[in-house]
């Protein structure tokens, strides 16, 4: 899994200060805001709306995800952030008492390793990079939280997939969750966080009927 890349609250994107989605101008969103966001509840709280862009910046998603198309694979997408959310709400992460957005993009191998080495110095692709816009502070508590960005590299993730025999639209949930973790704070930097952060992806991925990535054949 790849970290957060450090210094890069604000959600600064490719060298730009504004978010990802002020790109929306040049790339394909996919498909439409569903009309209600789930609430999912815990025996003491419940989880507030969070609203989930979706990019397309390589189609070729949509063939390797096949028989998926835009509107089907926006749907999971959001099913899969929310569901991080869910999770994190009952490990009693608190954020905002009004709602949150982040934007997740599907793109390439390319893009990413150009992020990758402008961010976290390291000239390659990797899976996912998490932008977490949490890093520059968190707002009050009486307003929406942008969280921020997550973005995937279709060659890398699905090259993960097929060497650990795994279906790359569980796959794909798994990473989803673990960039939206990652937008909320958690790490794996030490032990301690790397077993807590796992905890959760593999409760959150149980929930949705998937088993836990981490135990190996």
């Amino acid at each position: 899994m790849s970290d957060r890349p450090r210094g890069a609250a604000g959600r600064k994107v490719a060298g730009k200060k504004a978010s990802v989605k002020a790109g929306r101008k040049v790339v394909k969103a996919v498909g439409k805001p569903l009309a209600k966001t789930p609430v999912a509840k815990t025996s003491t709280t419940k989880v507030l709306p969070l609203k989930v862009d979706v990019i397309l910046e390589d189609p070729a998603w949509l063939t390797a995800l096949a028989p998926a198309d835009q509107a089907v694979l926006a749907r999971r997408l959001r099913l899969w952030a929310r569901r991080a959310l869910a999770i994190a709400v009952t490990d009693r992460w608190k954020g905002s008492s009004v709602g949150f957005d982040c934007c997740v993009v599907l793109s390439s191998d390319a893009k990413i390793r150009r992020l990758n080495r402008d961010y976290r110095g390291k000239d390659k692709p990797t899976n996912v990079l998490s932008f977490a816009a949490l890093d520059g502070g968190k707002p009050p508590r009486d307003q929406a939280w942008p969280l921020g960005d997550i973005i995937l590299a279709l060659g890398t993730c699905r090259k993960e997939a097929r060497a650990q025999g795994k279906n790359l639209d569980q796959h794909l949930a798994h990473l989803v969750i673990h960039g939206v973790l990652h937008l909320l704070g958690y790490d794996h930097e030490m032990a301690a966080e790397a077993e807590r952060m796992e905890g959760l992806e593999i409760a959150a991925l149980e929930r949705l009927g998937i088993d836990n990535p981490y135990v190996t054949m």
